[in-house]
C-alpha cells in the first residue's frame, strides 16, 4: 500500500513540478548506453536487437551510463530465443557477469518477471506460473514494469504484479540499468519502449 500512495503522490499532475517520464533509447542509436564483452546489440526498425551465439561464454551487457536509485522503469521486450533480463540498480564488477545486483527475469519461462540477484542471493522471488499462463505472450511482445523505492521492488508484466519484495534491506540502493544477453546459449531479443520516471 505504502508503494502506491507514494508513486501516486510522486506522479500527480497537481504537484508544482510533477515527475516526467524520460526515454532510455531514442530509437535510433545507443546512446546514453555502453556495452560489455559479450554477444552483439544493434539497432534495428527501433527496437534494441541483442544477439549471441552459444559459444561466448560471457553474458553480454548493454548498460546504462547513468545511474539511477528510486523509479518506475517499464519496457516492451520480445525473447525469440534465450535467456535474458532486465537488470536494475546494478553495480560494475571484474567478472563473467559484468555486473552484481537485481536482474528481473526476460525470457518465455514461468520464470518470466522474477527477481534474481546476480553476484548475491540468486532467486528472491519467483512469480506464480498459473498468473503468468494468463497475461503473458511467450514470442512476442510483453511490457515489463519495475518499479524500485528504497527497500521495495515490484516487478509487473503487462500491468499486473507478479513479484513484490518488499522490506528488502539487503539490495543495492542505486546504480546501472542493464540489458543482458545470457552466456553459453544462442540469444536474439529485442527491446524497445524504455522509459524511466526518477522518484525521490
Amino acid at each position: 500500500m505504502r508503494t502506491i500512495i507514494a508513486i501516486i503522490a510522486l506522479t500527480t499532475p497537481l504537484l508544482a513540478n510533477p515527475a516526467q517520464w524520460i526515454n532510455l533509447f531514442n530509437g535510433n542509436d545507443l546512446s546514453g548506453w555502453h556495452s560489455m564483452p559479450g554477444g552483439k546489440w544493434d539497432v534495428k526498425d527501433g527496437v534494441i536487437l541483442g544477439t549471441c551465439q552459444k559459444s561466448e561464454k560471457r553474458h553480454g551487457l548493454l548498460v546504462s551510463d547513468k545511474e539511477y536509485s528510486n523509479f518506475i522503469l517499464r519496457a516492451k521486450f520480445k525473447v525469440t530465443q534465450g535467456d535474458s533480463g532486465l537488470y536494475f540498480r546494478v553495480q560494475k564488477t571484474k567478472s563473467v557477469v559484468s555486473v552484481k545486483g537485481f536482474q528481473a527475469e526476460v525470457d518465455n519461462s514461468k520464470e518470466v518477471g522474477g527477481l534474481y540477484e546476480t553476484a548475491g542471493r540468486a532467486w528472491t522471488k519467483r512469480p506464480d506460473p498459473k498468473l503468468l499462463a494468463k497475461i503473458f505472450k511467450p514470442k512476442d511482445w510483453n511490457q515489463m514494469t519495475i518499479t524500485a523505492i528504497g527497500d521495495d521492488i515490484t516487478v509487473s508484466i503487462n500491468g499486473t504484479t507478479v513479484t513484490e519484495l518488499l522490506g528488502d534491506t539487503k539490495c543495492i540502493k542505486k546504480g546501472h540499468i542493464a540489458l543482458q544477453l545470457h552466456g553459453s546459449m544462442d540469444m536474439h531479443v529485442e527491446f524497445k519502449d524504455i522509459a524511466i520516471l526518477e522518484l525521490k
